[in-house]
């Protein structure tokens, strides 16, 4: 049985079940839904774009077959970060395909659809898997196309460039490099900007750098680079460059949802929207007038965006947990413009929190400090079935609440609950435990919030081997 399905963010699977027919079949019945809207744009282009991983060169020409095969253009864009893509299709009007799998292994992919307006949204997710139903299409035709080729990338380093100016002055960078798909762009970015960037750590096999769940090797090569040199921060993204990773100068990562919020205080948002598992402290700062919350997944976050201005937000910013924000609206500092991009983005977070870091002369541990976020820790369980999630959040949400209070009795049983996305329980100790099915693969998260490090170390080590002897 197939098991490519649509997750958080895109259509995603493992590699093997999704070239071919599958990858062929969804873009076919994007291409429909693109049609019967009249959305295909005004030359009937779809951009197409991909990342690093080894099997996204053969998916993305597969995807270029089918829009062609559709009676549609494919444009061919190359290895591009996501947002970059994404600004291009939107500036000309054109739908897009992003051909990644964000931070998930390389025997896994994914496929992200864009409406000429911009990411599409759960509806629309449902109106690709209706026509994927209708089509019923049972081959790939034995056809080979060379769409031609267009730059994007210009276009994205002269936004960050335009609007930032040389607000990185005198800064020196370590850029992570990995195998993401940024890792160029990052570096000439904060050149053109007066930082001094470092290349650090390039790799030419695919590494699934997830910044919700960091790899305790990742975490020791930013410890290790922080002490063997003078660096002011240290930077990377995940696979497509859609998800940022910011540490300090002692090479500590800032938690993603803490990066969000500094983007969105240099931007002077007076909204934000974010999901559940973002810090509980954006509620009671008092930062920001509006905090909308949502489930996680950039589509629910833009539904969120939309709620915002519709009430009369004039700065609106998204951000998730991961460290992705989305720019709901126009901003505009000294003078200068920066347009809204509604879909998650790396460089701009990264960019804000340098920007903010020289702008006040402190460095990024000071920043973090001042901040007074609740600490907050979060990793995963692998190859943990979604019904097996189900299973264990239901059995802690039951009418009968003796198994999740005797469960949870050291820490004064559960005070409340939040069943927003999974199962969030507020302990009667106030500290907070969260347990959520991965949208993108067979995970199991649990995020947990506590008063002190070592009691937030303690409390996820607690509830990992908890959902690990229940799920297993």
């Amino acid at each position: 049985m197939v098991s490519v399905k649509f997750g958080t963010s895109g259509l995603r699977g493992l590699v093997t079940e999704l070239v071919g027919l599958p990858t062929y079949s969804h873009v076919r019945a994007f291409c429909a839904v693109l049609q019967a809207d009249r959305a295909a744009g005004p030359k009937g282009e779809v951009l197409i774009g991909r990342d690093l991983r080894s099997s996204s060169p053969l998916i993305a020409a597969q995807c270029a077959q089918a829009v062609a095969e559709a009676g549609l253009k494919p444009v061919d864009c190359g290895a591009v970060p996501t947002p970059a893509l994404a600004q291009s299709a939107m500036a000309a009007g054109n739908p897009a395909i992003m051909v990644t799998g964000s931070h998930i292994p390389d025997d896994r992919n994914g496929l992200k659809f864009y409406r000429a307006q911009g990411e599409i949204d759960k509806t629309y997710e449902a109106r690709i898997l209706a026509q994927y139903q209708a089509l019923a299409l049972k081959a790939v035709p034995e056809n080979s196309i060379t769409p031609p080729s267009r730059d994007v990338l210009a276009a994205y380093c002269a936004r960050y460039v335009d609007f930032y100016g040389c607000a990185l002055q005198g800064l020196t960078v370590g850029v992570y490099q990995h195998s993401s798909v940024g890792r160029d762009v990052i570096c000439d970015v904060l050149a053109a900007l007066g930082a001094t960037p470092v290349a650090l750590g390039r790799s030419d096999i695919f590494i699934p750098v997830d910044t919700e769940a960091l790899r305790p090797e990742d975490e020791e090569l930013a410890r290790r680079w922080a002490r063997e040199r003078e660096l002011d921060a240290i930077v990377s993204t995940d696979g497509d460059a859609d998800r940022p990773l910011v540490a300090d100068e002692t090479g500590r990562f800032l938690r993603g949802d803490l990066v969000g919020a500094l983007t969105a205080q240099f931007l002077g948002a007076d909204a934000i929207v974010t999901p559940v598992t973002s810090n509980s402290a954006l509620d009671r700062a008092g930062l920001f007038e509006t905090v909308i919350r949502t489930r996680v997944g950039s589509p629910y976050v833009i539904a969120g965006m939309a709620e915002a201005k519709a009430a009369g937000a004039e700065t609106v910013i998204g951000f998730e947990a991961n460290g992705g924000v989305l720019l709901g609206s126009d901003v505009r500092r000294d003078g200068r413009k920066l347009a809204a991009l509604p879909t998650r983005d790396a460089l701009l977070p990264i960019l804000a929190t340098l920007a903010l870091a020289r702008g006040t002369g402190k460095p990024l541990s000071a920043i973090a400090a001042d901040a007074r976020f609740a600490i907050a820790l979060s990793n995963r369980l692998q190859e943990v079935p979604q019904d097996s999630t189900s299973a264990l959040i239901a059995r802690l949400d039951a009418e009968d609440s003796s198994f999740r209070d005797a469960v949870f009795a050291a820490h004064g049983a559960v005070a409340s609950r939040d069943r927003r996305d999974g199962l969030r329980l507020t302990l009667g100790s106030g500290a907070t435990v969260h347990f959520r099915a991965s949208g993108n693969a067979p995970e199991l998260r649990v995020y947990v919030e506590a008063p002190t490090a070592e009691a937030a170390e303690a409390l996820l080590a607690e509830n990992l081997a908890f959902a690990a002897a229940q799920t297993r």
